[in-house]
């Protein structure tokens, strides 16, 4: 009898390999775009919500009782805390009202006793205005209590995060501080 005979192995053929997928056109960072745009919208959205806030808050001052400060008028004396005696035309450019209005409201804070007006020492036909102690106890206490409200709102969130919400905001402050008088709407003529 024969020996049996042995089949070779065959040798393993590879799986059959699937088609490549096509390669995508658009840029491989496009979804990272649209997450910036997304975020940029975000942002967007928050700074309204904040400007209203704000109005709303300007809004409220037409209500205040006699010896309360709006903030308008609180925003007057941190100028003149921060910069000392200030003639009115001076502390009207810094806080970006007219002078009218300043002087208007100085007459309001010197009548509370917050501000008082005093000819400048270096130039007697100038009137300043300085901080009283009553003013400088008014802005500590508003501060303090402005404080409080920011740590509340802002607890829990890190620095890192604070400064950099500090770098956009003071770029926002900039965007808008250089807006170009008399911008409309894109593709329109000044005249409508």
């Amino acid at each position: 009898m024969a020996a049996p005979t042995r089949q070779r192995a065959r040798p393993l053929e590879p799986a059959p390999v699937e088609p490549a997928a096509p390669e995508p056109t658009a840029p491989a960072d496009t979804a990272g775009i649209e997450l910036r745009e997304a975020q940029m919208l975000e942002l967007g959205a928050s700074f309204r919500r904040v400007f209203r806030g704000l109005s709303r808050l300007r809004g409220r001052d037409t209500h205040l009782a006699g010896g309360e400060l709006s903030h308008a008028q609180f925003e007057l004396l941190i100028e003149l805390s921060e910069h000392g005696e200030l003639p009115a035309g001076e502390l009207a450019a810094a806080a970006r009202l007219t002078p009218a209005t300043v002087t208007q409201m100085l007459d309001h804070l010197a009548d509370c006793g917050h501000v008082e007006r005093v000819r400048s020492k270096t130039d007697r036909r100038v009137v300043v205005s300085r901080l009283t102690r009553k003013g400088a106890r008014q802005i500590e206490a508003k501060r303090a209590a402005w404080k409080s409200r920011w740590e509340e709102a802002l607890g829990g969130v890190e620095e890192h995060e604070l400064r950099a919400a500090t770098r956009v905001l003071a770029r926002l402050a900039e965007m808008v501080e250089d807006e170009p008088a008399g911008e409309g709407c894109p593709g329109r003529s000044p005249q409508g």
